[in-house]
């Protein structure tokens, strides 16, 4: 019930002030969606991956849909973006108690502090060898391993069009949500 006043509290504050700043003026990623936010760019999903690096521990604002809610803590969701690839994990903190199942197909603005965690190239290197080892093995799990395979071979070739030396999971830790309508 708290949740849904401070949201109610939220679009108010929202509505009163994007009436009353039509001529401000905007950045161009602060334009990437038609809602505003007085503390916090608004962003879609795959425009804030393209520049992440360059937000970490930013606070801002992403819209995606809700793919999946853990079921037992609800304490992180994962949402895609409009082109329905890109995934991206929100863990909930701040005034964020927990995300439900209901919210599965929502469109969801949420605001947090974008973060980074780095698979450095012993990591990957490490992970490879046991998902080769275990392809090996004949429990039927083939499939399975090749597919990890080709997404570690993914994990290579951005670190390499990137010129890094560790693959970078962006994620977000989540302080409040709203549901776009």
């Amino acid at each position: 019930m708290k949740i849904k006043k401070t949201f109610l509290i939220a679009a108010a504050v929202f509505m009163l002030t994007s009436c009353g700043n039509k001529s401000q003026q905007r950045t161009p990623e602060e334009t990437t969606t038609t809602q505003a936010t007085s503390e916090a760019p608004v962003y879609e999903l795959e425009k804030l991956l393209a520049d992440a690096d360059k937000r970490l521990n930013q606070t801002v604002v992403v819209k995606g849909t809700v793919t999946h809610t853990c079921k037992h803590s609800g304490k992180r969701c994962f949402i895609v973006g409009e082109d329905g690839k890109t995934s991206f994990r929100v863990e909930a903190k701040g005034d964020i108690g927990g995300f439900n199942k209901e919210l599965v197909g929502s469109e969801l603005a949420i605001k947090g502090i974008l973060k980074e965690r780095r698979l450095t190239k012993e990591y990957i290197d490490q992970y490879e060898k046991e998902v080769n080892e275990q392809k090996n093995q004949e429990d039927g799990s083939a499939e399975t391993c090749q597919a990890e395979l080709t997404n570690i071979a993914s994990m290579r070739d951005w670190m390499k069009d990137n010129n890094k030396d560790y693959y970078a999971i962006y994620y977000m830790d989540g302080e409040s949500y709203e549901i776009v309508e």
